[in-house]
């Protein structure tokens, strides 16, 4: 599973056997997605090896669901933003939120 950043910083998430040549198929537009291929170039943002694709495309679906800042903060291996992000998505949150956090740069 892997998350590419697209030029202008649209994410692409999919998932492969191969992340170096899924990354050059973008690259040279001989994958199934035109999205990446009209979008280049493209960065490798983060990869994930799973041991059986089943996992691969239980957790590719979770990810595709998630928000920009969200894949980002999984690339950047920042576990506190994303648990920060998912607190603040989450409405009960909102009526108990801690106090003193400001929350306008997420």
């Amino acid at each position: 599973m892997y998350i590419l950043e697209c030029n202008g910083g649209l994410l692409y998430t999919s998932v492969t056997n191969d992340v170096c040549r899924g990354l050059e198929e973008h690259q040279l537009g001989r994958s199934k997605s035109c999205f990446t291929y009209k979008r280049g170039p493209l960065k490798l943002l983060w990869y994930e090896v799973f041991k059986e694709i089943e996992q691969a495309i239980f957790f590719e679906k979770k990810i595709k669901k998630c928000s920009s800042n969200k894949k980002r903060a999984l690339a950047e291996g920042d576990g506190n933003m994303l648990q920060i992000l998912a607190e603040y998505r989450n409405t009960s949150y909102f009526k108990y939120k801690p106090s003193g956090l400001d929350f306008s740069l997420y």
